[in-house]
């Protein structure tokens, strides 16, 4: 191989391998029993709030494992990456746009700090509250059980092999 070729040589991107788990969480977001059973409103966002939260979910479960500390930080920038694209498309311009992923992504850590110790406390008093503040509901929705399903989902997302979950097995 040439100096040149090695030189421009394309590397592959290191978020790649965690695009099946980033599909597969905005798949989990996507699905109907967050609305219609469970209370999320079906708007612009209450679906930017299941994305953050599953992804939120995902993060926590990553920082279960030291390993897994890299996986982390690509998560993250799909995160980012898609909230840029989803902005860009729905016409917001290209000199405003950082100012509104910096936004969301303020959101995005209030509500990742807020998960991180409502989850971490036994009492589902504090996961209700986390999600009465951190989730755009339905009108007369009880928080209650969709902090149920979000605690038995992180359950279940703890329960799943490091390895596994990373290549996006969570289903």
């Amino acid at each position: 191989m040439t100096f040149l070729s090695r030189l421009f040589a394309r590397q592959p991107d290191p978020r790649d391998q965690l695009k099946p788990l980033w599909h597969a969480l905005i798949g989990l977001s996507r699905q109907p029993r967050w609305y219609a059973e469970l209370g999320v409103a079906d708007t612009l966002s209450g679906r930017f709030d299941m994305v953050s939260v599953t992804t939120t979910l995902a993060l926590l479960r990553l920082e279960g494992d030291p390993g897994l500390a890299q996986e982390s930080v690509l998560l993250t920038e799909l995160f980012i990456e898609d909230m840029d694209g989803q902005l860009r498309e729905s016409g917001v311009g290209d000199v405003v746009v950082g100012k509104h992923v910096g936004r969301l992504m303020s959101l995005f850590g209030g509500r990742l700090g807020a998960f991180r110790d409502a989850l971490a406390s036994p009492d589902d008093s504090a996961l209700i509250e986390a999600v009465r503040r951190n989730m755009t509901l339905i009108e007369g929705a009880d928080p209650a059980p969709l902090a149920a399903a979000l605690r038995a989902e992180y359950a279940r997302f703890t329960a799943i092999d490091a390895a596994n979950f990373v290549e996006g097995a969570i289903e």
